[in-house]
């Protein structure tokens, strides 16, 4: 099986990148059909990728959620599931040619992990780890989404009136609401995300709180994107301000996941 899920892998890497192509072919040449290529071959690249993790887990006897590559390579699945159902649900390409290559970089960054399966750390034993890490993947992908969304938003505002892209991506309200619901998203998986990783704490280390770095820069991202939510429906922040800080906070993301494992060791160092 895990010769399969390899395969899968090296076969998702490449479907990732043609889909990339293709959306960017989509913007240069200015062709709704290849637009629509590109979603059909993100959509195939997503259903492998859930296949791929399927004979990870089966072949691991257990859910592939529990080191580097693993998160990385569930990370964009996360990306490329939201991403693609806010395609889908507001038909705006544009958002993909954006986020495609976010996910292929973070499928690059998986690809330089170890594949090694090895035997769960006896702390890693529970239950929790499903909701734990699960939750924390669909909250990973919309902040990724959101990034986007900001800097689609920042962007847009120096593009030409009535031009290809300008028709093709939503005005600036709706791209602002839209990124809105996307951080409104990844927030509440979050919440989950901490909620359940504290209660493993306690029955693993018996402590629900022990501010390891991994729990203090998830606790900062977390309050990065509370702030925003509370500056949005107190003080009325949108538009600019609001895409700024999206893109503040996914920085806070890839740094409590990458930043952190590798100047910060602590008891996540395995993650």
């Amino acid at each position: 099986m895990l010769q399969v899920e390899n395969t899968l892998f090296t076969l998702v890497m490449l479907i990732c990148f043609a889909s990339m192509i293709l959306y960017f072919a989509f913007i240069a040449a200015r062709r709704d059909k290849l637009a629509r290529a590109a979603v059909a071959l993100q959509a195939a690249g997503l259903a492998l990728h859930t296949a791929a993790l399927v004979c990870r887990g089966i072949a691991a006897g257990r859910l592939p959620l529990t080191n580097q590559y693993e998160f990385a390579t569930s990370f964009a699945w996360g990306v490329s599931l939201v991403s693609l159902i806010f395609v889908l649900k507001f038909k705006f390409p544009v958002l993909g040619a954006f986020s495609a290559p976010v996910t292929f970089l973070i499928i690059g960054y998986a690809a330089m992990q170890s594949r090694e399966v090895r035997e769960l750390m006896p702390s890693l034993r529970s239950n929790w780890l499903a909701f734990h890490v699960s939750t924390a993947i669909i909250a990973y992908g919309a902040f990724g989404v959101s990034c986007v969304l900001g800097g689609i938003f920042l962007l847009r505002e120096r593009m030409k009136a009535r031009g290809f892209l300008d028709q093709h991506i939503p005005d600036r309200e709706k791209l602002d609401v839209i990124g809105y619901r996307s951080v409104s998203l990844g927030l509440l998986f979050l919440t989950f995300t901490i909620i359940t990783g504290a209660i493993w704490a306690e029955r693993a280390w018996g402590s629900y709180w022990s501010w390891d770095p991994k729990e203090t820069w998830s606790l900062v991202t977390w309050i990065v994107y509370a702030a925003y939510l509370h500056l949005r429906i107190r003080r009325g922040w949108r538009g600019r301000a609001a895409a700024i800080f999206a893109v503040v906070g996914f920085i806070c993301v890839m740094f409590t996941y990458i930043g952190v494992n590798t100047l910060l060791p602590g008891v996540h160092s395995y993650a």
